[in-house]
């Protein structure tokens, strides 16, 4: 059943309702029209409330019930008091309402640490606690994620926010080719992924709309649902990290696999084009690690055999020095 058709039931039983109240007085059809109006009007408020969230409104209500709790208790205190009837009732009247404006505004503050509703209750035992791991959009562009959920590195729940896809679908729609094409590629892998009936996948519907950075509500979605964030972005890679959240960064894992390499050791490379520096060449290794050979600028295009300098590690990458070996 759809939300049209919900909507129309809806409408359709308030002019029964109408038609059967007023027709006693022979005004069933104003009735009918009546019921037909104050349902569309009915509508109308629900569409405007359409950003409303379910756990902000639960925690809205959670504020008023604790406003009401709070609000009989002083109340009462107040009881014991010799103040005449009408004092009393102006006085419940007045804490009633202050305690339920409080209570719903601390509910709203407070949504994002209000746990209690159920898509964030996660009934299991302490010792198999659950593993959520959260998708960026660059991890999904990247496209690597493919491969190491093929080879079931990953353990626990994938996550992928409808903020996430939202984002993904605005790139693969951008008037720049280069970016439609990284879009296009990034819901190809996503589709890849879904295809793959090993793998525990779900869309979370968190949207945060008082944030309007994907990376910050990416970081708030982690801490709420206490998940790590997958990614390629350096830059979200530390704010996530500075705010205890766990990241799974896709370029360190391929650094840390990468082949060990040490001072002394011989290799054959393939020079493919000059260095920064004078008389530098530059190749790759196969896991693309760039090998720096000194002196060898005249021998571009061919393969020789060079012995390993130094090994540099940056957050970019390893870099091997190297220089010709006679």
């Amino acid at each position: 059943m759809n939300l049209l058709l919900v909507r129309i039931l809806f409408v359709v039983g308030s002019m029964l309702i109408g038609y059967q109240t007023l027709a006693i007085g022979d005004m069933g059809f104003i009735g009918s029209l009546i019921g037909m109006i104050g349902a569309l009007t009915i509508i109308l408020a629900e569409i405007g409330m359409r950003k409303v969230s379910v756990k902000g409104l639960s925690s809205t209500v959670f504020g008023l019930i604790l406003g009401l709790i709070m609000a009989k208790l002083v109340t009462d205190a107040f009881s014991v008091a010799p103040l005449p009837p009408e004092s009393l009732e102006l006085i419940r009247v007045t804490l009633t309402l202050i305690f339920c404006y409080l209570g719903m505004v601390i509910g709203l503050r407070g949504k994002d640490e209000f746990n209690v509703i159920i898509p964030y209750v996660r009934l299991r035992r302490q010792d198999q606690a659950e593993e959520l791991i959260l998708l960026d959009t660059s991890a999904i562009i990247d496209g690597r994620i493919v491969d190491i959920c093929k080879t079931k590195f990953l353990g626990g729940k994938i996550v992928i926010p409808r903020f996430v896809l939202k984002e993904l679908q605005q790139v693969a729609d951008s008037t720049d080719p280069i970016k439609r094409q990284r879009g296009r590629r990034g819901l190809e892998m996503l589709h890849t992924i879904q295809k793959d009936t090993d793998l525990d996948i779900t869309l979370h519907e968190e949207s945060f709309p008082e944030t309007k950075e994907v990376d910050a509500k990416l970081v708030q979605l982690a801490k709420l649902i206490e998940g790590k964030i997958l990614t390629v972005d350096y830059n979200l890679n530390r704010v996530a990290s500075i705010q205890g959240i766990k990241v799974l960064n896709i370029n360190e894992l391929a650094n840390a696999l990468k082949p060990v390499v040490f001072p002394g050791e011989g290799m054959h490379i393939k020079l493919i084009k000059e260095g920064k520096e004078h008389n530098q060449a530059v190749g790759y290794l196969d896991d693309g690690t760039m090998v720096v050979v000194e002196e060898a600028r005249r021998m571009i295009g061919q393969d020789v055999k060079v012995a390993v300098t130094s090994v540099l590690q940056t957050q970019a990458g390893r870099m091997i020095f190297t220089k010709l070996q006679r």
